[in-house]
């Protein structure tokens, strides 16, 4: 009897398991991209949000990003990768690049798009990020150094070599281990967006 009820139970779960699993595929949650990116870490599995300081639907992502990270788990390694999809996005990509090289970034990057969003600060050009830096013990001379300088260059050119190779196209939108973009159209809304990079994660695991 009691194997019986096993044997029954199994069956009933079977079915919501193979739905589950079915719940995403390419182009149902997510989109694959044709040519795979190499990741920084091939021991890990890498996600990164690729976003612009100005953009509504980042901001309010940021939080939702925030909470995810709180439990992220030991085998994934979450990176941010600013993107200048338009002239004025340069100032806030550069902005990203000098604080992550500052060793501030954690410190202020959710500030940086409250003031924007919530502040209402335009926050668009080198004097008044300048400013803004100084909040967090960046001196104006550090900052506009750092801002024009060589690595900051570099790691622009670096990361539009990377979006353009994911096949990105707004923001916000996910990498999962330089093979999967999810976005909230593909996700059905930024409160899925998790949801999907979750299922991916565990699908890398399964594949490694």
């Amino acid at each position: 009897m009691k194997k019986l009820l096993t044997a029954f139970v199994v069956a009933l779960l079977l079915p919501l398991t193979s739905a589950w699993a079915q719940e995403y595929s390419d182009g149902n949650g997510y989109t694959t991209i044709k040519n795979p990116v190499r990741t920084a870490d091939p021991d890990k599995i890498e996600v990164v949000e690729i976003f612009w300081y100005g953009c509504p639907h980042c901001n309010a992502l940021e939080p939702l990003t925030q909470a995810w990270k709180q439990d992220l788990a030991d085998d994934v390694d979450f990176k941010y990768m600013p993107a200048v999809f338009g002239r004025g996005w340069l100032a806030h990509a550069k902005a990203f690049h000098v604080a992550d090289i500052l060793g501030v970034e954690e410190q202020l990057h959710s500030d940086l798009f409250h003031a924007i969003h919530q502040e209402g600060r335009r926050l668009n050009n080198e004097d008044d990020l300048a400013e803004f830096f100084s909040n967090y013990g960046v001196s104006e001379d550090e900052f506009k150094k750092q801002f024009n300088s060589f690595a900051v260059n570099s790691r622009l050119s670096q990361a539009d070599a990377k979006i353009r190779a994911y096949g990105a196209r707004g923001v916000p939108g996910l990498i999962v281990n330089g093979k999967y973009l999810v976005t909230a159209s593909t996700a059905g809304g930024n409160n899925r967006i998790y949801d999907v990079v979750d299922y991916l994660i565990e699908q890398e695991r399964q594949n490694q």
